[in-house]
């Protein structure tokens, strides 16, 4: 899961991104409003915290803007406690759920699992394709109805395989949605995964899955 952080103050920002790094989530940083707008329309999230006080442009102009762009990424407000007008106003403005500072990490990361759950509605809790099946909620993988235990990255570019399959995506796609904006483009992490993944999903299995698409990407496809 990939989530945009918008937040000017630098050591909140990186403490927030640290826990969310350190909980499997994939993290962009905005210190600006402009910046953070710029990086919501571009680039694809599974979920926005927005600070609602930045410099120069507003946690609400952001908002807003992102909403008359067509912009249904769900977004976290994180407003000042006791403000019960900048709840009102954020929520107003398109927010789906704000968060009072000061807050408890644990607070922030189970509103956020919440935004994340209510967007699953669209492709669904469950994914399955032919005999393979992850469950989004318990983050649980079953082959032929046996348990697969994965890494949170590798679970992560899994989920993004079932939800295209058996469509071909490309490495950039792939970058794009599991991997933040720093991503080292010559690295073969992606390549790494992709093997990690054939290890555990198709390995003793009759019927291979993961597909390479030599110098297009790659697909989860059941072969006739």
């Amino acid at each position: 899961m990939r989530v945009l952080l918008v937040e000017d103050e630098r050591r909140v920002a990186s403490f927030i991104a640290r826990a969310l790094r350190e909980n499997a989530y994939a993290v962009d940083v905005a210190e600006t409003g402009e910046a953070g707008l710029e990086m919501a329309r571009s680039s694809s999230y599974d979920a926005i915290l927005l600070d609602i006080r930045l410099p120069g442009l507003s946690g609400l102009e952001v908002c807003r803007k992102l909403r008359e762009a067509e912009v249904e990424t769900p977004i976290l407000m994180l407003t000042a406690r006791g403000l019960v007008e900048e709840r009102v106003e954020g929520l107003d403005a398109g927010a789906d759920d704000y968060l009072a500072k000061p807050f408890a990490l644990a607070e922030l990361l189970a509103r956020l699992r919440a935004l994340m759950r209510r967007n699953l509605g669209r492709s669904g809790a469950k994914l399955r394709y032919a005999d393979l099946e992850v469950d989004r909620h318990r983050r649980r993988v079953l082959r032929n109805g046996s348990p697969i235990l994965l890494t949170s990255k590798e679970f992560a570019l899994l989920e993004f395989l079932m939800l295209r399959a058996p469509e071909i995506i490309t490495r950039s796609e792939i970058v794009e949605h599991v991997w933040d904006c720093h991503f080292d483009s010559t690295s073969n992490l992606v390549e790494v995964y992709i093997n990690r993944l054939r290890q555990k999903i198709d390995h003793d299995q009759p019927h291979k899955l993961i597909r390479t698409v030599r110098g297009v990407g790659y697909s989860l496809r059941l072969e006739a």
